[in-house]
């Protein structure tokens, strides 16, 4: 429990005020220019306003955030801390209890200010747990306010104190006039923070990097060694005939989590989803690319089983898949028109690997693997050959192998203010 701070602070009467908060100001307008986190500049300025003489022991912003996962994300600060730590919470956080009786939900819902004494809490305020849990940690008032973005886009920014008596008048008055800059400071952060994360979402988190790097030319691009995984879900066309629009969703989406969170878990970048199929590398600048693909497959394979458990306690039929595996080089980079690009891979290798998923439908077996990536990843004892068979656009036949699964064993909140 932190004790209540009795430091005297500057008063108006002294001229420091209004140079102090300027000083804040101007660091927070023009010296944060080249900080990229705005978790740091949150940490910052609350050590520059404690210097200043504003008693801030705790400050949180709370930010609705575009993510496919989460809804919104707490970044908070409290004396003692020398890093922001940050909080993500999920969809349908704001629908419950603890949400709905926050100051935050008062602030999306338009209040211009939540003050609370922290000291002396009032019948309504003793049920609320965020307003106990602070004055148990020794703090005298809370206040949140709204950050506002552009296009109507509203955050929250908070800050409380332990200083007895809670902040004085000056003390707002100094955070106030922070309002404006924070909010463009925090959107300026928000907004990069949304590209990284509308690109890392679409096309991976390396090809977003070569992306924001400046790989935004028709053309450009680099000749990639990987081994690559082409994937396909057998029988869509007529499940998704049969079945509900929104079961067709559901089923994709349970076939890809199953799919890709093996993948991704062990290096593999997934490039593109094509209707129901996806396309992956593991590039071979990683020295484990290979069996690190084998281990996804491995994991892929036993999380699609469960899923098959369960579509068969729901009455519905058993899914199945092909996945073509080869290795070579590629070219990783632009492709499309000049005004629609896409970046993918291309070449030889990547029309293999698609030639040998087709190739599962053939053979019946749901994974077939050609001769060269066996041979890269020294498994072929672990794999069943089955003789070398014509590739549609391939001059020579190639050696194929069925994947087998004997080897190493796969390894198998809402913050209220």
């Amino acid at each position: 429990m932190q004790t209540p701070s009795e430091a005297p602070t500057p008063s108006l009467e002294d001229g420091s005020w209004p140079v102090r908060r300027r000083s804040v100001l101007d660091w927070l307008i023009i010296e944060t220019r080249d900080q990229r986190f705005i978790d740091n500049i949150l940490v910052e300025m609350c050590e520059r306003l404690v210097a200043a003489g504003v008693p801030v022991a705790r400050a949180t912003l709370h930010f609705r955030i575009n993510h496919p996962q989460w809804l919104g994300a707490r970044i908070l600060w409290s004396k003692g801390l020398t890093e922001g730590e940050i909080d993500l919470y999920d969809y349908g956080t704001q629908n419950t209890a603890v949400y709905l009786k926050s100051p935050l939900y008062l602030i999306h819902e338009g209040a211009p200010e939540v003050r609370t004494n922290l000291e002396i809490l009032s019948d309504e305020h003793a049920q609320n747990s965020l307003y106990v849990d602070l004055q148990a940690d020794g703090l005298t008032e809370y206040i949140a306010w709204p950050l506002e973005h552009t296009l109507g886009k509203r955050h929250v920014v908070t800050f409380a104190t332990d200083r007895k008596g809670g902040f004085e008048e000056e003390h707002i008055a100094f955070l106030q006039d922070l309002l404006p800059a924070l909010a463009l400071v925090s959107e300026i952060r928000l907004k990069n923070r949304f590209v990284r994360t509308l690109l890392e979402t679409y096309v991976g988190p390396h090809a977003s990097e070569q992306i924001l790097a400046g790989a935004t030319t028709r053309g450009s691009g680099v000749t990639v060694s990987a081994a690559i995984l082409i994937c396909d879900l057998r029988n869509f066309t007529q499940l998704s005939d049969l079945w509900p629009r929104d079961d067709v969703i559901d089923l994709l989406n349970s076939y890809f989590d199953a799919m890709s969170e093996p993948i991704e878990r062990h290096g593999g970048e997934i490039l593109k989803f094509m209707g129901d199929g996806l396309l992956a590398i593991f590039p071979l600048s990683n020295a484990d690319a290979a069996e690190n693909l084998l281990e996804a497959i491995r994991e892929a394979e036993a999380a699609i089983a469960l899923l098959n458990e369960d579509n068969l306690a729901k009455g519905r039929e058993r899914l199945g898949y092909g996945i073509g595996v080869h290795v070579g080089d590629v070219m990783y980079g632009n492709i499309g028109s000049r005004r629609r690009l896409d970046f993918t891979v291309i070449g030889p290798a990547v029309n293999i690997a698609s030639r040998l998923e087709s190739l599962t439908k053939e053979t019946k077996r749901p994974v077939l693997l050609s001769r060269a990536f066996v041979e890269l990843a020294g498994c072929g004892s672990r794999m069943e050959h089955l003789g070398a068979y014509p590739v549609r656009g391939i001059g020579e036949p190639i050696e194929v192998y069925a994947f087998s699964g004997n080897g190493p064993a796969p390894t198998l909140r809402m913050v209220a203010g």
